[in-house]
């Protein structure tokens, strides 16, 4: 296991080293649809084709639904002069309400992910959580957030946390990322969300640098490389990858904690998505599950493993 100038210099710019941006914001639209095509271009050759093609309908299904949708309103001012006095996210995970906008939204994502082939399990599910009560629907949005799903009820979940997913990605998106500061290497500036994975960029203003990915709102933020995202720890960091792959894909072990987050060199494939990459190299995941390291990030589309 283991992709010539006419421009003149300005010689004032000589010898500055322009700091990569702490957060890119995301962009919820393209985020999802860009996954969407992801997902169905890993499907071509994968041997979970069946299920990549159909959380790329769930992802096609998070980007169309934003038509027309009413927009979300973030906290007040002051509130998010206080979160980020206090060192807190300005989008609270645990004063998030089920209002008419996130109401709206689940409601659409059920409905739109409707049509697609899936089995007959999560056709089940899906009746399950469209016929749910408000409060069943409240606890279901708690429990995503506060990461304590019931396991006979995962299935239910994935919806909810999809629906969850553009709500937050749709209030990221407004935030204003010159007031975002850091409150943990392993928490999302936004919203506290865990990283799904991290991803080595090839960004013109940030090369070479790591970024995680909130697995909630799909922000990135800066975090620097060859330290554990779960614990901060600089020592015992090693690498694990399948062996023969193209080395795009590795899990970042860490024997203070004995956790692992996978990372992606996007140097190496612009293409790699954090959440649909995440999915389409369960593989990896496997080979370390019964070993001495357990994965430590989240990704709703993988509950269980």
């Amino acid at each position: 296991m283991t992709h010539p100038s006419s421009i003149e210099p300005n010689p004032a710019s000589v010898g500055r080293v322009q700091a990569p941006p702490f957060v890119r914001l995301p962009e919820p639209r393209r985020l999802f649809k860009a996954r969407s095509e992801r997902l169905e271009f890993l499907a071509q050759t994968s041997e979970l084709a069946p299920y990549l093609r159909f959380i790329a309908g769930i992802a096609a299904a998070q980007s169309s639904i934003q038509e027309g949708l009413p927009e979300s309103e973030l906290p007040p001012d002051d509130a998010l002069d206080r979160a980020r006095e206090f060192g807190m996210p300005p989008l609270d995970r645990n004063r998030i309400e089920l209002d008419d906008v996130l109401s709206e939204t689940l409601s659409r994502l059920f409905d739109a992910v409707e049509p697609l082939a899936k089995p007959a399990e999560a056709e089940a599910a899906l009746e399950r959580v469209r016929a749910a009560t408000p409060e069943q629907m409240r606890s279901a949005v708690q429990g995503v957030l506060a990461d304590t799903i019931p396991g006979e009820t995962l299935a239910e979940h994935v919806y909810v946390a999809a629906g969850l997913q553009v709500h937050f990605a749709r209030l990221a998106a407004k935030l204003d990322r010159t007031r975002l500061a850091r409150i943990g290497d392993g928490a999302c500036p936004c919203c506290g969300g865990p990283p799904t994975s991290s991803l080595v960029v090839g960004w013109m203003e940030a090369e070479g640098t790591r970024y995680c990915s909130c697995s909630l709102c799909g922000t990135l933020w800066n975090v620097v490389r060859v330290k554990c995202v779960l614990c901060g720890s600089g020592k015992g960091i090693g690498y694990q990858e399948i062996e023969g792959g193209p080395g795009t894909i590795k899990a970042e072990c860490c024997d203070s904690c004995r956790g692992y987050v996978k990372i992606l060199h996007q140097r190496k494939d612009a293409a790699l998505d954090p959440v649909a990459d995440d999915i389409a190299s369960l593989g990896l995941d496997l080979l370390l599950k019964d070993g001495e390291y357990r994965r430590g990030s989240f990704n709703p589309f993988l509950l269980g493993v």
